[in-house]
């Protein structure tokens, strides 16, 4: 499975809340696995966030930060192009998304242009979820209401 992690999907493989164990299920079984450059501000400003909720406390989320940047480096990072930009800009327009999911889901469907196989798209928002699925990408999990 050629797997690509939003940045929702991807927070997920360091913290423990629903849909934790299924993304790194996914994970452990991907033959490849991506994400975009902005995840990694996604994913930290996700962490921080945690800790002024108080759902993490800061060491944990450290923690979690730390192991998040040790395993950077082991993604398939997909870059910025005016060519993906231009394509988010109809997916927004298109499917109502925030600016970021839409380069997310940007992303995924070139990548799979690129890949020519199919790529499974793992998010855990449910309008990015349902139109990752509208533009022919696979996505993940099967059905998001048992997950959210």
């Amino acid at each position: 499975m050629n797997l690509y992690l939003d940045a929702s999907a991807l927070v997920k493989n360091y913290i423990d809340e629903p849909g934790s164990d299924r993304v790194r299920l996914a994970m452990s079984r991907a033959n490849m696995a991506a994400t975009h450059l902005i995840s990694r501000a996604e994913v930290a400003a996700a962490l921080a966030k945690a800790v002024r909720l108080n759902v993490l406390r800061p060491d944990d989320a450290m923690a979690c930060l730390l192991r998040f940047r040790r395993d950077w480096p082991s993604l398939i990072r997909l870059g910025v192009s005016e060519l993906l930009i231009a394509h988010a800009d109809a997916l927004a327009w298109n499917h109502g998304l925030r600016g970021y999911d839409a380069v997310h889901l940007a992303a995924a469907s070139l990548w799979q242009e690129t890949l020519g196989s199919p790529v499974t798209f793992a998010a855990f928002d449910a309008k990015l979820w349902g139109a990752a699925g509208q533009i022919g990408l696979l996505h993940y999990p099967d059905d998001l209401r048992s997950h959210a």
